[in-house]
């Protein structure tokens, strides 16, 4: 049996933080206690100062393998998750080539997967057109739920769903008692018109206004309502919708939300023209916007926050032309979730104990890890972070771990340094090394 003790005098329970000493045995957490025997206490590993809190678990990321592996794959992108005390994450279905729309394709992604991964992965099923048959065979092979977009996924092979398409998928899924995850923009003609100018950042922002997003979580909403199935909204960036998120969520409606970190860090006024890696979809909107979503995820109508991971080569980028109109939106900031979240907070006065509701607990809750994963308690996997929430660094592309280093942190100081990371009691991150490679499992429904 592998035993170890690690003693810290700031550890995240579920009752706070609190100074003492947590067990692990075989890979689960056997125990907190604020003492134990001499003996335990000499072997114990002492972390000092430092925060020892579940590991990070981000259920939105596109890893992209097979098929665009150029773009990020298994091996960088769940090394640089370790990097940033990530130990697991759920991959989405739509940057792979083939897509995870179908039973033969989930195949191809766990293939592709195995041997690869520093941490845990799990998959989401993609919902498109005419896949309705295939749903319960990717839920029979261990998908964790399913993603469809309102709008154009800018993949060809992943498009967007109807409303009549929705009809079909969300009893099954209802059934199933699984999430179905969705990006909500409901694009219109009229509202894609503005000033002929690619490379400025307001012209981006104005091409996919608040409405598309309001009316497509308006939708979402309705359609949870008739089916009474778990919606999610993935990466909400408008403010207009809190009131109707709540609402919703008054009525005991099964709805959870996830908001991504730079909707939190960044405000558009700051953002300079031409800066391709600032380009996701929805866009980052303004300083008074992205208030009300931190409010918002204080007072739990946002469930939790997720990086929404999506790397692209520098040429799909458009890093030279600084065209933000033909640039691959997606922000690569895996290794960063926790420093980026815990910066924005500190200023705000929120506590260390925010950063394990919102990157660890929650999360896990959502993910149907919730007896696995995100709490330091009994029975719970070894998933561990230790950080330092005082030290500060610069980012800078040598640090990463990402397959492509762009990323609009770059040479941001952050707070909050991650010194380990443990996954089921071992250790596989540690202050720059990775001592145990490749010990990260697919995670499915069924795992014990």
């Amino acid at each position: 049996m592998v035993f170890a003790v690690i003693k810290g005098k700031n550890i995240c329970t579920p009752e706070g933080i609190r100074e003492g000493f947590v067990s692990i045995q075989d890979g689960v957490i056997t125990g907190f206690d604020t003492n134990l025997p001499p003996h335990l206490k000499r072997e114990a590993i002492d972390i000092g100062d430092s925060v020892l809190m579940p590991g990070l678990v981000d259920p939105h990321v596109h890893l992209n393998e097979p098929g665009r592996t150029h773009w990020e794959g298994f091996a960088t992108g769940t090394r640089s998750a370790a990097a940033g005390g990530i130990t697991t994450l759920v991959d989405m279905p739509l940057n792979s080539s083939p897509v995870t729309t179908t039973a033969e394709a989930f195949d191809k992604k766990a293939a592709a997967a195995t041997g690869q991964l520093q941490i845990n992965c799990g998959f989401w099923g993609g919902i498109v057109p005419g896949n309705d048959k295939e749903i319960e065979k990717l839920i029979e092979k261990g998908v964790l739920g399913f993603k469809a977009f309102l709008t154009h996924s800018g993949i060809d092979e992943f498009p967007n769903v109807t409303e009549n398409d929705l009809h079909k998928a969300m009893p099954i899924i209802a059934r199933h008692k699984l999430p179905l995850l969705v990006h909500c923009e409901l694009t219109t003609p009229a509202s894609s018109q503005t000033e002929n100018n690619e490379r400025s950042y307001k012209n981006y922002l104005a091409s996919r206004p608040a409405a598309w997003e309001d009316e497509a979580i308006a939708l979402m909403i309705r359609l949870c309502e008739q089916y009474q199935c778990h919606v999610h909204i993935v990466h909400l960036s408008t403010a207009n919708s809190i009131s109707q998120i709540k609402q919703a969520k008054e009525k005991g409606l099964p709805l959870t939300v996830e908001t991504a970190q730079h909707y939190l860090y960044f405000n558009a006024e700051e953002i300079p023209d031409a800066q391709t890696a600032f380009k996701c979809a929805p866009p980052i909107r303004e300083k008074a916007n992205n208030e009300q979503l931190w409010q918002a995820l204080q007072d739990g109508i946002i469930d939790f926050v997720a990086t929404d991971h999506s790397p692209a080569p520098p040429a799909l980028k458009e890093v030279e032309s600084g065209n933000l109109m033909k640039a691959w939106g997606g922000i690569a900031s895996l290794q960063l979730a926790l420093p980026v979240l815990w910066t924005a907070a500190r200023q705000r006065n929120i506590p260390v104990a925010g950063m394990a509701k919102w990157l660890s607990t929650n999360p896990a809750e959502f993910s149907a890890l919730k007896k696995l994963k995100g709490k330091i308690a009994r029975g719970y996997s070894a998933d561990l972070v230790v950080w330092n929430p005082n030290k500060k660094f610069i980012v800078t592309a040598d640090q990463l771990h990402h397959k492509h280093k762009l990323t609009p942190y770059l040479n941001q100081e952050l707070y909050g340094v991650v010194e380990q990371t443990w996954l089921a009691g071992e250790l596989v991150f540690d202050k720059g090394n990775f001592p145990a490679p490749n010990k990260g499992k697919i995670i499915t429904l069924d795992t014990p």
